[in-house]
């Protein structure tokens, strides 16, 4: 099971990771919800090194960028669950609104984001791999997202039928 850690503690386990020759994939997100697409996500992102590390963005983080009614979910929730999954081996919650500062810390050998994102728009790119880290695009799984779940909760449920 995934440990959450502080800065201070991944900074170490990483220097560890490091020390062992084993490569770290990092990856970040919000994870509200937990649906299967996170799931794919996570396990695909996991195969490609030794160890994964999910950077969690903080409800405050969340708040700013998607609004006050978000997360769904509490921040040490979201830990917990992510922690709970196989392939998820750390996670780390941070308050920025994006995840430059801890990539900048770790420098993971890869980091990684879901088939949305297009590489020039990946934060902490240019620092991973001028460390000679990769940088890489998993395809999403089509049809899952929070997005979707919530808009199926509202039309199922919070509809007044007249």
């Amino acid at each position: 099971m995934g440990r959450v850690m502080t800065w201070e503690e991944m900074k170490t386990e990483r220097a560890r990771l490091r020390a062992d020759d084993r490569r770290l994939v990092f990856t970040n997100g919000v994870f509200d919800i937990l649906h299967r697409g996170h799931c794919e996500y996570l396990h695909d992102a996991r195969a490609l090194g030794d160890a994964l590390v999910v950077g969690l963005n903080s409800d405050a983080s969340v708040h700013r960028l998607k609004g006050e009614k978000k997360p769904i979910v509490a921040e040490k929730d979201r830990a917990a669950v992510l922690g709970a999954l196989a392939s998820v081996d750390y996670v780390v919650i941070f308050h920025q609104d994006t995840p430059y500062e801890l990539i900048s810390e770790l420098l993971p050998d890869i980091l990684v984001k879901g088939g949305d994102y297009q590489l020039d728009d990946i934060v902490g790119r240019h620092e991973v791999e001028a460390a000679g880290g990769q940088v890489l695009t998993i395809p999403l799984t089509k049809g899952r997202s929070s997005t979707n779940i919530i808009a199926t909760i509202i039309e199922r449920y919070c509809t007044q039928k007249r």
